[in-house]
């Protein structure tokens, strides 16, 4: 009889066991919504003891997703989930390989995590450059070969790579050696929103989420907000953008982001039907023919001044925005080794991208801006 009740004392024991063992699974596997909003190629899905990351459009027209498991101190990992990268968080060391990736280390306040970075020239944010003079950030080569030798010697803990298309040699190479890398398909979003909230990708990988969360909120407010008042226009100025390049003529295709924050400060510009979201090359001709008449024009390439595009190509000086220096561009403002600042900031904070051009198009109606990313060329 004791033998009977021990052996019904371990199986009860065991089922309990069991389920608890389910249970606790459940805790890690139970379904949970993605937490972004607008961003295209993103998804994070959070869960007790790590995160699952999905970048689904690394690069235009991809047809596989990214998934990387990031894990907190002590957290469990799934079975099912142990054939992903594994990134242990928060990070302590990062190589990125964007300029568009500093505002958000340096808004999320790990911008000294940061240890390399391929030609540092191009960053023009003046705390990041102080790290770079003081020798605390070292190049590792260019985008498309970095240097996997000094990369093994520095052993980052994560390397944030980008994709052009299913062709990564240099990803390939990194990850042989050693090294974790991970996609960011920042670049890929068209919206100005769906661009900003990738600062949610770098939260991630530090445990930031709640940080990150309140920092995109905040832009997201300023942008609607700002949006709301350029509804408030009475009329919708005609807008010409880019400029020749080898006899062609570049300018952004309607559905682009360049279009978009146009269209969002009411202005008519006159490519805004057009299907894409690249560059549409256009003949010289065509472009006079539609666009001589045009009041503005944002964004010529480049140029930095009136003079500098007349000695490009003296046809510029036939349009009438040309005429009545009605030009802007975002080429002037630089870092101090020569970096645009707007190529730089201007995706983490599409806020002050909106306001800039509101102010260009219709400044009665933010009468106390000063313009940070666009200048008048003079």
């Amino acid at each position: 009889m004791k033998f009977v009740k021990n052996t019904i004392y371990f199986f009860l024991f065991f089922l309990l066991f069991v389920q608890c063992k389910k249970e606790t699974g459940a805790e890690n596997t139970v379904a949970v919504k993605n937490e972004i909003l607008y961003a295209k190629g993103l998804e994070i899905y959070k869960y007790k003891g790590f995160s699952i990351l999905k970048i689904t459009k690394p690069w235009p027209g991809a047809k596989e997703n990214f998934n990387y498991i990031l894990q907190e101190k002590d957290g469990i990992i799934p079975d099912s989930l142990k054939q992903f990268p594994v990134i242990p968080i928060p990070l302590k060391s990062i190589v990125v390989t964007s300029t568009t990736h500093i505002p958000a280390l340096e808004m999320l306040g790990v911008e000294k995590t940061l240890v390399g970075f391929p030609n540092t020239d191009y960053i023009s944010s003046a705390l990041t450059r102080k790290l770079i003079d003081s020798g605390k950030v070292r190049e590792v080569g260019k985008n498309e070969s970095l240097n996997t030798e000094v990369l093994i010697d520095m052993a980052p803990d994560l390397i944030v790579s980008f994709g052009l298309s299913n062709s990564n040699p240099t990803v390939d190479n990194l990850q042989k050696s050693g090294l974790k890398v991970i996609f960011n398909g920042d670049w890929t979003e068209q919206s100005p929103l769906g661009k900003a909230e990738w600062i949610k990708f770098f939260g991630a990988l530090y445990g930031l989420d709640n940080k990150a969360n309140e920092i995109f909120t905040e832009i997201e407010k300023e942008y609607n907000s700002t949006l709301a008042l350029a509804k408030k226009a009475l009329s919708k100025p005609t807008v010409l953008s880019g400029a020749m390049y080898q006899e062609q003529w570049y300018v952004p295709q309607g559905e682009s982001w360049a279009a978009l924050f146009m269209k969002d400060a009411q202005s008519n510009y006159l490519w805004s039907n057009t299907k894409g979201t690249g560059s549409l090359t256009l003949p010289f001709e065509t472009v006079i023919d539609q666009a001589k008449s045009a009041e503005f024009w944002v964004s010529p390439g480049d140029f930095s001044s009136l003079k500098q595009m007349e000695d490009s190509n003296p046809h510029y000086k036939e349009f009438d925005s040309f005429k009545n220096k009605k030009v802007y561009s975002y080429s002037v403002k630089k870092g101090l080794k020569g970096g645009i600042v707007y190529f730089e900031w201007s995706p983490t904070r599409p806020d002050w991208v909106l306001k800039d051009l509101i102010k260009i198009f219709h400044p009665e109606l933010l009468p106390n801006h000063e313009l940070f990313f666009f200048q008048k060329l003079e």
